[in-house]
């Protein structure tokens, strides 16, 4: 798409990707770019380091925490993002707001999530627990920090987050700079963060990777969603500055010390004040920058970056690719993309097959003078809904046609009526734990259901019953025949928008698809009513 006069927003635009890409963006005039940093200091930071290269585009600074929901803490920060998400509570979360505030057609993503994520360490927080329950002395603490530490449930919340802030907002296409988690090494990684090799909390990285990486796959497949695209580098990426001065680990100066020897001794400890005196000068050494993995001396970056090892791309390179493919490029670095080229689809020989499949479980129906409608194994419970009110619609009518020529009335008086003159049809949707609901709003259930699924003694509220029968209950009350005509109607539409003369591939729901509406095909409804109702088309 083209760049110019569009609104860009670059999340962790205080990184070392980050400013190469909003350094190869600005030559392509936006009208604006957001730039995002966890801290609202080094987004103005960015900005002010930005502004002398800015021209006409607009620089503006956003802060905060794209994982989290804005003043969330203790339990409500862990319910964050393991209870189910809702309108109301879409609207609290950092990432979201963002999105609504600046409502970005662009949207860069350098944050590196997979870290983030994956350094809150579940390996800790379980070995903690589980020395707890041991000793029998589990406490909530423990229990809440190896809640706060789940991954995936952090993971999927992100992706829910950020796909309905682009979705509400208006976002064109998304732009991912991922990671391998090992710089593009494998299991046989040298460089740990423990004494495991490879270590688990690094591994837990690469698997984040991977899960994001199929998360954004899926999304790259949905309608509507903005274009995807990931860039994973497979090396280090360096560097952002080189210099002599002090240096710090974890954003603490080092000190120096005066070490002497003593008694190497019995028993060893980590910490020990007496070992060495700590002097008040700090440690001053030539350093690179390679930004957020941390400040390497000369000798540990030549062993990183040399051959077999890491090795290393720069930032600009990235940049250059992402940028590339923002304006329709293909540098043929998109990780997505390459996955749809590589996953094998839906074959010709399956749909030649398919037909024979069905003709001859057609042929068993007819033999044992059965109807095989739904077992509730495929889901979700809606699906066995749909399958069995469009059944019975076959049982009374016939027709798709017939069905719109009642009224909902005289299609509910039908529906009812079968039920209690043919019971046989009510219990084998029954057996399955899928209720129905009758006009007089009596119940046939079997001694299970499956929607609500573990519901005990719970009270039955307006707003709760038609949640139960939107998802899974047989609903044969007046309102819901109504529907049933009007989606035959609009079926009806589609096929009469077709021009009687148009005989070529353009479209695929014909009179010859719904074979001139002279029958009732439950499974083929059931898809349409999937794919274009509830607009889960699948796309590619």
């Amino acid at each position: 798409m083209l760049i110019q006069g569009t609104r860009v927003l670059v999340l962790g635009g205080h990184g070392l990707v980050g400013r190469a890409i909003i350094n190869a963006l600005l030559p392509k005039e936006p009208a604006e770019i957001v730039i995002h940093s966890l801290h609202q200091v080094e987004a103005d930071q960015a900005v002010e380091e930005h502004a002398p290269h800015a021209g006409v585009t607009k620089l503006t600074a956003c802060s905060g925490d794209i994982l989290g929901r804005a003043g969330a803490t203790g339990l409500d920060a862990i319910a964050t993002h393991i209870m189910p998400i809702t309108n109301e509570n879409l609207k609290e979360f950092t990432l979201y707001t963002i999105i609504q505030r600046h409502k970005p057609q662009i949207l860069i993503d350098c944050v590196n999530t997979a870290t983030a994520i994956a350094y809150r360490n579940v390996f800790k927080s379980a070995e903690s627990l589980f020395s707890e329950l041991q000793e029998k002395q589990l406490t909530e603490e423990t229990a809440a920090q190896l809640l706060d530490a789940l991954y995936i449930p952090r993971l999927i919340r992100h992706i829910q987050v950020l796909y309905r802030g682009m979705i509400d907002f208006g976002t064109k296409f998304y732009g991912k700079i991922g990671t391998t988690g090992t710089g593009g090494m494998g299991l046989n990684i040298p460089y740990t963060h423990s004494e495991e090799k490879p270590s688990r909390v690094l591994l837990s990285k690469s698997a984040m990777a991977g899960a994001h990486s199929m998360m954004l796959f899926l999304m790259g497949r949905t309608p509507g969603a903005p274009i995807t695209k990931e860039l994973k580098p497979a090396a280090a990426i360096a560097w952002k500055k080189i210099g002599y001065g002090p240096i710090s680990r974890k954003g603490v100066p080092i000190k120096m010390v005066d070490a002497r020897p003593i008694p190497l001794g019995s028993h060893m400890s980590t910490h020990n004040p007496d070992a060495a005196q700590v002097r008040d000068d700090t440690l001053q050494n030539v350093f690179i920058d390679t930004g957020e993995n941390g400040i390497f001396s000369l000798e540990e970056f030549s062993a990183l970056t040399t051959c077999e090892q890491m090795e290393f791309v720069t930032p600009e390179e990235i940049a250059q690719h992402l940028v590339f493919e923002v304006e329709g490029g293909n540098t043929g670095f998109d990780i997505i993309g390459a996955l749809d080229t590589t996953i094998i689809g839906p074959s010709y020989r399956a749909g030649l097959m398919r037909h024979w499949a069905l003709e001859r479980m057609v042929e068993l129906e007819q033999k044992h003078q059965v109807d095989s409608v739904a077992f509730e194994m495929l889901g979700p419970p809606r699906l066995s809904k749909l399958l069995f009110e469009a059944h019975l619609l076959r049982l009374v009518c016939g027709e798709m046609q017939k069905v719109r020529a009642l009224t909902a009335q005289q299609l509910c008086d039908k529906l009812n009526r079968l039920m209690v003159e043919e019971p046989e049809h009510a219990n084998r949707i029954a057996a399955i734990g899928v209720p129905i609901l009758l006009e007089d709003g009596n119940l046939i259930r079997g001694p299970k259901l499956i929607v609500p699924p573990n519901a005990e003694q719970e009270p039955v509220t307006a707003e709760k019953l038609e949640k139960w029968v939107h998802d899974g209950w047989v609903d044969l009350r007046l309102r819901n025949c109504q529907r049933w005509i009007d989606r035959f109607d609009i079926i009806h539409q589609e096929i009469e928008q077709v021009p009687d003369d148009d005989t070529s591939s353009r479209y695929l729901r014909t009179e010859r698809f719904w074979h001139d509406e002279n029958i009732i095909l439950p499974g083929k409804i059931a898809g349409w009513i999937f794919a274009v109702e509830e607009q889960g088309a699948r796309m590619k």
